[in-house]
């Protein structure tokens, strides 16, 4: 609030505003606790007072997402109520519930648009990120052309080292060599790791090791049944969504994220116990 200038600018540099542990984990968490308040608002023991200080806090915590405007928290946030809407439509044929919902995402990036600066520079940044990516050198600067040569660059080292990688201790010498022999416009201090759990499982461990973290990270939920508790799906496509463009569980609270909410949803969904029986980590 001392610095809003600073901040709003700090969005037409591909930076967010200070945020801990960082920006992307913590929008994540953002988002989970978004998807508990929408299932806390479906169990039927909730006081009417209470419910209205819930609808209060999702309408809060997704304005701030809005506001935060950080890409990995609101792409989840979005595909997560497009998931809303069809579980809406499709299952529980509520179609005015599934109105609002839609209108709800409709107007929410409009107004976030008009309200909030952070929102607006964020947007302008994302497009001229996405302009620059044939432009090599522009990978010293834009984050997201960064991390597009950060994925050509993983390619080439799974190509040399398909099957058993490279292990994580060589991992980021063998791409600055990469790095210096492909794209020698790219500064060394631009060099980055592949932003992607899965290709940067690859390049580490090779194609049985990925096959083995996909199968490990994915049976628990795959075999717990089939009727899951509410959050354990919600987790698993988070968790899934920040696969795809971040190195999510390499760092302490990625991981921490990730496993403790998907053993607390598992836990739930194991066999019948009446002590949390039609409790929101139980299946429904």
């Amino acid at each position: 609030m001392l610095h809003v200038d600073e901040i709003n600018e700090l969005y037409l540099r591909s930076k967010v505003m200070p945020t801990e542990p960082d920006h992307i984990r913590f929008s994540l968490i953002v988002t989970l606790a978004i998807a508990v308040g929408a299932a806390l608002l479906g169990q039927e023991k909730i006081e009417p007072g209470a419910r209205f200080w819930l609808r209060m806090a999702i309408i809060g915590l997704a304005l701030y997402q809005h506001l935060l405007a950080v890409r990995s928290g609101l792409v989840t946030f979005y595909v997560l109520g497009g998931f809303a809407l069809l579980w809406l439509i499709l299952y529980r044929k509520q179609y005015k519930r599934a109105t609002g919902l839609a209108a709800a995402l409709v107007l929410l990036p409009l107004f976030s648009y008009i309200c909030f600066p952070t929102f607006r520079n964020k947007s302008a940044n994302t497009r001229e990120d996405v302009g620059r990516v044939d432009h090599t050198a522009s990978a010293n600067n834009y984050s997201l052309v960064g991390r597009v040569y950060s994925y050509k660059v993983a390619l080439k080292v799974v190509e040399e080292n398909p099957w058993f990688g490279v292990g994580k201790a060589d991992m980021e010498q063998e791409l600055a060599q990469h790095y210096k022999r492909e794209f020698p416009n790219i500064q060394p201090e631009a060099y980055i790791l592949p932003h992607n759990q899965f290709l940067f499982t690859t390049v580490a461990l090779g194609c049985v090791g990925v096959v083995l973290f996909i199968i490990g990270f994915y049976y628990p939920g795959i075999t717990s049944g089939t009727r899951y508790a509410p959050l354990l799906l919600t987790q698993y496509i988070i968790v899934t969504i920040s696969f795809l463009v971040e190195y999510t569980i390499e760092t302490q609270i990625g991981i921490a994220f990730s496993l403790f909410f998907l053993l607390l949803a598992l836990e739930g969904a194991k066999g019948e116990n009446s002590e949390y029986e039609g409790g929101l980590w139980r299946p429904c």
